[in-house]
């Protein structure tokens, strides 16, 4: 929100300058597209679902593991002792604790790592940015708005931008 009241400003200051608004060249990228499409974005995923997979598959297994001691006790409770059947509870409860933790800290850590590789392809984003809006004398380019003319739109050039640089490590 600060991001767009700056840019109001600026574009304010432009016009009320004396510039004509005919004058004033205006783009617009979707950082999401950006995100989705942008080759570095979608290394940056493939590198994090890999980086993942073990993990996600071990929690996908303890998953079933708490469904299957589930569906035992309950299909199994009324031929269980009592004392038996409040193991098999507590063990229920303890693994189903278990499996809770390492689904947050494993969400937490797979937010993290998006938001690091995230960043990152935002900066190289940024980077292109500035090199189309000084090589194409643009005054000014939005990355967030709840509408943008598609004749402004310029998200396509940076991908292309993007996609033409080399992987960065």
């Amino acid at each position: 929100m600060k991001k767009l009241a700056l840019a109001l400003i600026a574009l304010s200051m432009l016009i009320g300058s004396g510039i004509a608004a005919a004058d004033v060249k205006i783009g617009f990228v979707n950082t999401e597209k950006v995100f989705r499409e942008a080759a570095p974005a979608v290394r940056a995923q493939k590198k994090i679902e890999k980086e993942f997979a073990k993990r996600d598959q071990d929690i996908q297994k303890m998953a079933a593991q708490v469904r299957k001691m589930q569906e035992d006790l309950e299909k199994n409770s009324v031929t269980m002792s009592e004392s038996e059947r409040r193991d098999k509870q507590r063990q229920l409860g303890e693994l189903s604790l278990d499996f809770q933790r390492k689904q947050r800290e494993f969400r937490e850590d797979l937010n993290q790592r998006r938001n690091e590789e995230l960043a990152a392809v935002l900066d190289q984003a940024n980077r292109a940015i500035k090199a189309i809006a000084e090589a194409e004398k643009y005054d000014i380019i939005f990355q967030e708005a709840v509408y943008a003319s598609p004749r402004i739109d310029i998200t396509d050039k940076v991908i292309k931008a993007l996609a033409d640089k080399p992987a960065q490590k």
